[in-house]
């Protein structure tokens, strides 16, 4: 899978990509999640384009921001932007949501987009709420990088990623994020970077590092049975109004553990959209489910490629 449609909304609003110098009018600052992109802009340079809206637009009352492709031609990497943001923060004392790299595939893979590390952001915007990022290892240098923190304010962590470092996976772990209701984690594969292992994930399926979590995403891996397994017996669930294992390559085999493991009657919805589950082992989830009022989204049922009589599982989003 790859992105072909942009955001439309974020953190509750409607996006609104700045256009071109010149087109106005311009919504009210603080009706919109602005989205700045350089094509749209007319291939300026990101500085440009930044210096344009903070012109033309009242930084004072933004409450959402949404940072699409930040190169004219060759990728470039995301540090120089966030500098920028970072070095005006003190402008923007109304932004509660950040999303960084809106970008569909045809503008630049996934796996390409040279990420750095984030967390002067969360540490720069401590009333921030929402932070999505999409990308990982990337192609330069730099890599996607978090650091352990507190955050008070923090409610939506969002990482889309075709490979997700261990790193980051540690990091969130590690994090103090006493509002956080929302954590989703696009894990990946090995070979775009996604070297997290399951026991990366202990801090998180323990439940006590986030008090407040009600929805948990662990998305989008190869390891996807191995995680199934640990989330059937792990104390967060407990907390969970969703949980989502969805994207991946779950099998039978992780299917049969969430069965085993402890109820998840107590869930309003389990996503597992994207599945190598048979029919048969559906069928047992939904009964198991269903009647307790649990949604079950089994949807997107894949079929094993076969390679030299051996069955290949892939999941949603790698390259």
């Amino acid at each position: 899978m790859t992105f072909a449609e942009h955001l439309d909304t974020f953190h509750g609003l409607p996006v609104f990509t700045l256009p071109e110098p010149g087109e106005e009018p311009l919504p009210a600052a603080g009706d919109v999640a602005w989205r700045l992109d350089c094509y749209a802009a007319g291939d300026l340079p990101f500085p440009e384009v930044w210096r344009s809206f903070r012109e033309r637009v009242p930084s004072a009352d933004v409450r959402a921001l949404v940072i699409g492709p930040w190169w004219e031609d060759e990728y470039t990497e995301l540090r120089p932007v966030l500098e920028l943001l970072l070095a005006d923060a003190e402008r923007f004392p109304a932004l509660r949501a950040l999303f960084l790299g809106d970008v569909v595939g045809e503008e630049c893979e996934i796996s390409w987009l040279q990420l750095t590390d984030v967390t002067p952001v969360l540490e720069r915007f401590p009333l921030l709420e929402e932070l999505g990022v999409r990308g990982g290892a990337g192609l330069g240098e730099e890599s996607l990088a978090l650091r352990p923190l507190r955050h008070a304010a923090l409610r939506t962590l969002r990482f889309e990623s075709g490979g997700l470092p261990g790193q980051v996976v540690r990091a969130v772990g590690a994090c103090e994020l006493p509002a956080l209701e929302r954590l989703e984690l696009w894990l990946g594969v090995a070979a775009y970077g996604g070297d997290a292992t399951v026991a990366d994930l202990a801090p998180i399926l323990a439940g006590g590092a986030f008090p407040a979590l009600r929805h948990l995403g662990l998305q989008d891996s190869e390891l996807q049975d191995e995680i199934a397994a640990a989330v059937a017996s792990a104390p967060v669930v407990a907390q969970l109004e969703s949980l989502s294992l969805s994207m991946g390559t779950l099998t039978d085999a992780g299917a049969e553990a969430l069965l085993n493991g402890q109820p998840l009657t107590r869930l309003r919805r389990l996503d597992l959209h994207h599945h190598f589950v048979g029919e048969a082992m559906a069928g047992r989830l939904r009964a198991a489910l269903g009647p307790a009022g649990t949604e079950v989204d089994l949807s997107d049922r894949q079929v094993p490629h076969q390679w030299r009589n051996e069955e290949w599982r892939y999941v949603a989003v790698s390259e």
